[in-house]
């Protein structure tokens, strides 16, 4: 059951690299970014080039927190099942009274 949890963890890291990379690449492509020779129009560029990075710095941020705020509330439901579970096992297994006295096997 462990090995289960860790492959998938692993493929769901994977799927977030490829997700962040994709988007990554997306970003940058929206960016628009065309050579000129001229040099009023290199510096406006070079600005606007220093505005995407950091637009697409802030993006890749805002990603990371919120796969690691996702990831928190699936580890957080993930103990909540498993306490649930627990829960319904020990109720599974304790002794119930009223049930054998109903049943006529204990006075």
């Amino acid at each position: 059951m462990g090995y289960m949890c860790r492959e998938t963890e692993d493929s769901s890291w994977r799927r977030l690299a490829f997700l962040a990379s994709i988007s990554l690449h997306f970003v940058l492509g929206l960016s628009g970014d065309s050579k000129s020779t001229n040099t009023g129009v290199k510096a406006e560029s070079h600005a606007s080039s220093s505005r995407t990075g950091t637009k697409v710095f802030l993006i890749l941020v805002g990603f990371v927190a919120v796969a690691m705020f996702s990831f928190f509330l699936y580890k957080l439901w993930q103990k909540k099942k498993r306490d649930e579970q627990y829960a319904r096992l020990l109720k599974l297994f304790e002794e119930d009274d009223e049930l054998e006295v109903e049943l006529g096997l204990r006075d």
